[in-house]
């Protein structure tokens, strides 16, 4: 299994850190599924009131990411609220909390990666934060996942250019975190077929849909998708549709700050 869907109605509810109400929740994959030293990646949607409680996390890192409506983030004890699509990274030993304030759903993902050479250790403080007083975003590490913030890119040989940033890099962890990356395809783009062999990458699509090959089989992909491109598997997507495609890319290395790609010269076109 490399794709997996995320409708709300097969999420179930649970209670997560000691949250304020349950969360609908997915698993989507497990540290099983992986090569690299990923420990999971999970879908939530908060519903209003619901969230994550604060806790914290040693010889593992986290990165929280929603992408749509708006949530209160707490970091290290402080919280902010954030509209719209963000990620913060959660490095080991940094408390965090996520809460839905408002009165509609939240969308949100989760990456865990863990320490190779120490066990986990997880403390909860039994604090939902569903009361906690708001502070300046600006005294949180908040990457928001801003369309006015791409630049135009040439990716692996595709179709034309695509818009992309990189939110945050190797340097924000001191795990095996990759990368996060920010994307948007203009109809007709392409990202080209191409392979990675140090580094395994998940594809979570935001905003429209397209055509996703991996290992030379295709399918199409659809807003809550989260693909997973294994280590030395080969990938690439491409928007056939009159429309723009959204998504965000997170990649973990198998060795800290190492990164390779292999293209094949494919713009997926044909597909």
């Amino acid at each position: 299994m490399r794709l997996v869907r995320t409708p709300r109605e097969e999420m179930e509810p649970g209670i997560s850190h000691q949250g304020a109400a349950p969360r609908l929740f997915k698993s989507c994959f497990a540290a099983a599924d992986f090569k690299t030293p990923w420990h999971f990646i999970h879908c939530c949607v908060f519903p209003p009131g619901s969230g994550i409680g604060h806790h914290r996390h040693l010889h593992a890192e986290e990165l929280f990411v929603t992408v749509d409506n708006a949530a209160q983030f707490t970091h290290n004890g402080r919280t902010t609220e954030v509209t719209g699509a963000a990620a913060v990274p959660l490095r080991s030993g940094e408390s965090h909390a996520i809460y839905n304030h408002t009165q509609s759903d939240t969308r949100f993902y989760n990456f865990k990666v863990v320490d190779l050479h120490q066990e986990p250790v997880t403390t909860n403080f039994d604090d939902s934060r569903a009361d906690a007083p708001l502070e300046s975003a600006d005294r949180l590490p908040i990457g928001c996942l801003d369309r006015t913030l791409l630049k135009p890119a040439q990716s692996h040989g595709g179709k034309g250019e695509i818009l992309v940033r990189m939110v945050w890099t190797a340097a924000d962890f001191t795990t095996n975190f990759g990368f996060l990356a920010h994307a948007i395809m203009p109809p007709g783009t392409s990202v080209g077929y191409h392979r990675h062999d140090t580094i395994e990458e998940v594809y979570v699509i935001m905003n429209g849909w397209g055509r996703m090959t991996m290992d030379d089989a295709t399918e199409e992909v659809h807003p809550g998708d989260v693909i997973l491109n294994r280590l030395g598997g080969s990938h690439g997507i491409y928007n056939h549709t009159d429309e723009e495609l959204e998504f965000f890319a997170v990649a973990v290395g198998m060795k800290k700050g190492q990164t390779d790609a292999t293209n094949h010269g494919d713009d997926l076109t044909d597909r």
